[in-house]
């Protein structure tokens, strides 16, 4: 899977699928995608990072809390 840094636009391919979905955690390991050789991995953070199309990551991706207000309100 790729996504795209914010500011520098270049793409990352994610090495961590699982950091990525759970919303406890914060940064994701990855390695940009230029270049001809392969860079080493890094940590990225999931805020500075957003689908190629530009579109935001999930909240439930982000926050372990997205659905507090409204389990509040059925119960």
């Amino acid at each position: 899977m790729f996504l795209r840094q914010k500011n520098s636009k270049h793409l990352v391919e994610v090495l961590d699928l699982n950091a990525l979905f759970d919303p406890h955690k914060s940064e994701f390991r990855g390695r940009f995608n230029v270049g001809e050789e392969m860079p080493e991995a890094e940590s990225f953070v999931k805020s500075e990072v957003c689908f190629p199309s530009s579109e935001s990551l999930p909240r439930c991706w982000l926050d372990a809390h997205y659905r507090d207000e409204e389990l509040r309100h059925s119960a």
